[in-house]
């Protein structure tokens, strides 16, 4: 009798260890958003829906979204990286707030840096990745192609991503916020639009 056939434990933990090794696939990574891209939402805020259109652009450190309510008003919210952020409308309400945030606009790498995987689900017909970051965000990503296919926040927040194209900038024009906005004394200083 060989050694090997003495110890069959052996040979079965050295062939289990050494031959048939458990999956080595590495775990993936969030890919980086690209610099400026324009997306498409379909969100959902306390049961109340809306379509979102987004541009982000990361060389001016600034992002914008529209958001059309359903069966009801345009808000704008324009986010700038200092964590100023003006929501306004353009219709003759003239509603507008400015917030600021610790946070400004999101790096492209900002998964990279603290997001947790979780592992594989498949949402909206597509086969995601999932990470989950700071108990705040779960983001799902593609795993063919690598796009945001959907999010949700810890508060119930969720968004459907329809469309999702790279290097799409929107002109310079639509960034600024409206001159009463900037209004000394307005009453809608500081209060949210609804």
């Amino acid at each position: 009798m060989t050694p090997a056939t003495k110890h069959p434990f052996i040979l079965i933990v050295f062939l289990i260890v050494f031959v048939f090794p458990a999956d080595s696939t590495p775990t993936p990574t969030p890919t980086p958003w690209p610099p400026q891209f324009y997306s498409l939402l379909y969100r959902t805020v306390n049961g109340s829906n809306r379509i979102v259109d987004v541009w982000y652009d990361w060389p001016k450190r600034r992002m914008i979204n529209v958001m059309q309510y359903q069966l009801g008003k345009v808000l704008y919210d324009v986010e700038w990286n200092n964590g100023t952020s003006f929501y306004f409308t353009l219709d003759s309400t003239k509603e507008c707030t400015t917030r600021h945030f610790e946070v400004g606009v999101l790096p492209p790498d900002w998964l990279l840096h603290g997001a947790h995987y979780l592992g594989q689900e498949k949402v909206d017909g597509f086969l995601c990745n999932v990470w989950e970051k700071v108990d705040f965000i779960w983001y799902y990503e593609d795993v063919v192609t690598k796009r945001p296919v959907y999010w949700r926040f810890y508060d119930g927040i969720s968004s459907h991503v329809l469309k999702f194209e790279e290097g799409i900038v929107l002109e310079d024009e639509k960034w600024q916020a409206p001159v009463y906005c900037f209004q000394e004394g307005s009453d809608q200083k500081g209060r949210q639009p609804s």
